[in-house]
């Protein structure tokens, strides 16, 4: 299957936190979207590695007809050397995506970083003819969604109309984010505390505020955008 857009996080949940709105509304447009998880999230404080693969495949059918798989890059310990750019690659090659949703270059936790340059490189490289298996192919763009560490964002999508399937799809991960009728014995940690949960909206409505939207997610580019109509940039809302 070929996709417009391939969003790929670090760890399960990552996308859906960070750009879960933008996920289901790509999907309602009648756009090919998949989701790429880099790691099983096998080292994370909460859950199990059978939890976490059950939470992001109900996340996956949440956000509506999305595609879903997962690559072994080492949570905890996030790996991005030739045989973790060739997996990467070889799902590249095989779905073709023509934009990439990735993580910042720099973020509070070490595995985005890292995860971020692994999709950058393996983005250029899958371009490659003699590089790997397969027919060559290198995505147009490849834009990076904001995760713990807030940055100027190139461009803000308006999730408004996705925003409850977003929120269904965070309501699939119980073993890691606030519930407070789950009972968890584990502990508590940032993303699994009320204040995060809170976070999570506020952020959205501080960066729909800012294109006239009740909720938006934010995303850095590393070169400039392509515009065919300016009326486009009008922002929505009370001027």
């Amino acid at each position: 299957m070929k996709l417009d857009v391939l969003a790929i996080g670090s760890h399960p949940d990552d996308v859906e936190l960070c750009c879960g709105g933008t996920v289901a509304l790509l999907a309602e447009q009648g756009r090919r979207v998949g989701i790429l998880h880099l790691t099983r999230g096998e080292r994370g404080t909460r859950g199990t590695v059978a939890e976490r693969e059950i939470e992001a495949a109900a996340a996956a059918e949440s956000l509506g007809e999305v595609e879903m798989e997962f690559l072994d890059c080492g949570d905890g310990a996030f790996r991005r050397g030739e045989a973790e750019e060739d997996a990467l690659i070889e799902v590249l090659r095989r779905w073709r995506p023509e934009i990439l949703l990735g993580p910042p270059a720099s973020d509070r936790h070490p595995d985005h970083g890292r995860a971020h340059r692994l999709v950058r490189d393996a983005a250029f490289y899958a371009g490659l003819a003699r590089r790997g298996a397969g027919e060559p192919h290198r995505p147009g763009a490849v834009f990076s969604y904001m995760q713990h560490d807030p940055f100027e964002p190139a461009f803000i999508v308006d999730v408004t109309s996705a925003w409850e399937k977003k929120m269904a799809a965070l309501a699939a991960y119980d073993s890691q984010l606030y519930k407070p009728e789950s009972g968890s014995w584990e502990p508590t940690t940032k993303v699994s505390s009320p204040e995060y949960w809170l976070a999570v909206e506020g952020r959205a409505r501080h960066f729909g505020q800012m294109i006239g939207a009740e909720f938006g997610e934010p995303f850095g580019s590393r070169l400039p955008l392509s515009i065919r109509d300016v009326m486009e940039l009008l922002p929505g809302g009370w001027r």
